[in-house]
């Protein structure tokens, strides 16, 4: 299931120098969720596994089964949203997993993930929403005026658009060090410049729904792209630094907005 992944030398360079520790294997198959038999099976490959565990209070009764798995002392790796490429430190050492599906994915882009990953690996940010948002995640529910799903998907967006505040500024350092990886990280932004210019629009005609929008607009926040309002609100310092009941009040904000 597992095999060990050679690196493009510029992909190497980011590893020692942010996540030297970690080790990376293709996948077998594909996955949002290792199934429990296959995650175990990651202690083949590694000195120890050690699931992550946080208090089902933090959870609203409604929450999402994986969502509530995630939490529970079993061990599960990977979740709804992760992409094609996966890191956990719920191993000894940790691991980045790629997914077959990145097949036919440029090796530039490819090689922005696999460095993405161990940018993320080495800031030590939480490997999922939930160690962000902890207790305040029930907030946010009360705050997101959608079902369960559109919650988790909002939820996992702004946990996206946070760490994007702090990897960019590891990316924005490889203009000098890896030109490679920062073309390709730029280049992946100006793709983004478009779409994300137009969600306004595309949400207020119904074309695209606010979750998908959220999305969107919070993953465009690792390329530095101008966001429209309201989530130009989420590229700002006040957000790095408040982090969870900055995103809890922005949720707030919006959704009384768009109620009115």
């Amino acid at each position: 299931m597992f095999e060990a992944r050679e690196l493009s030398p510029p992909v190497e360079a980011v590893r020692e120098s942010q996540a030297p520790e970690t080790k990376v294997f293709d996948c077998e198959r594909d996955f949002e969720t290792l199934p429990p038999a296959l995650a175990e099976d990651l202690g083949l490959v590694v000195d120890a596994l050690e699931p992550a565990t946080y208090p089902a209070s933090w959870l609203p009764d409604d929450a999402p089964t994986l969502l509530a798995r995630y939490a529970s002392s079993d061990l599960t790796i990977g979740m709804p949203g992760d992409g094609s490429i996966v890191w956990t430190r719920q191993t000894e050492p940790p691991v980045v997993l790629v997914k077959p599906r990145v097949e036919g994915t440029p090796e530039p882009f490819l090689n922005f993930l696999l460095a993405e990953a161990f940018v993320e690996l080495g800031l030590g940010v939480p490997e999922h929403f939930i160690g962000f948002f902890e207790d305040t995640y029930s907030d946010l529910d009360r705050a997101v005026d959608l079902d369960p799903n559109g919650t988790y998907q909002v939820a996992a967006a702004l946990f996206d658009g946070w760490v994007g505040l702090q990897t960019r500024e590891v990316f924005a350092d490889w203009h000098a060090e890896n030109p490679d990886l920062a073309d390709a990280w730029q280049d992946a932004g100006t793709r983004l410049e478009d779409r994300v210019s137009e969600l306004p629009r595309a949400v207020a005609r119904g074309e695209t729904d606010f979750a998908d929008a959220t999305e969107l607009a919070c993953a465009a926040i690792k390329h530095a792209i101008e966001l429209p309002a309201p989530f130009a609100a989420l590229d700002t310092d006040a957000y790095r630094d408040h982090g969870p009941e900055y995103a809890v009040r922005w949720a707030e904000k919006t959704f009384d907005s768009l109620a009115e």
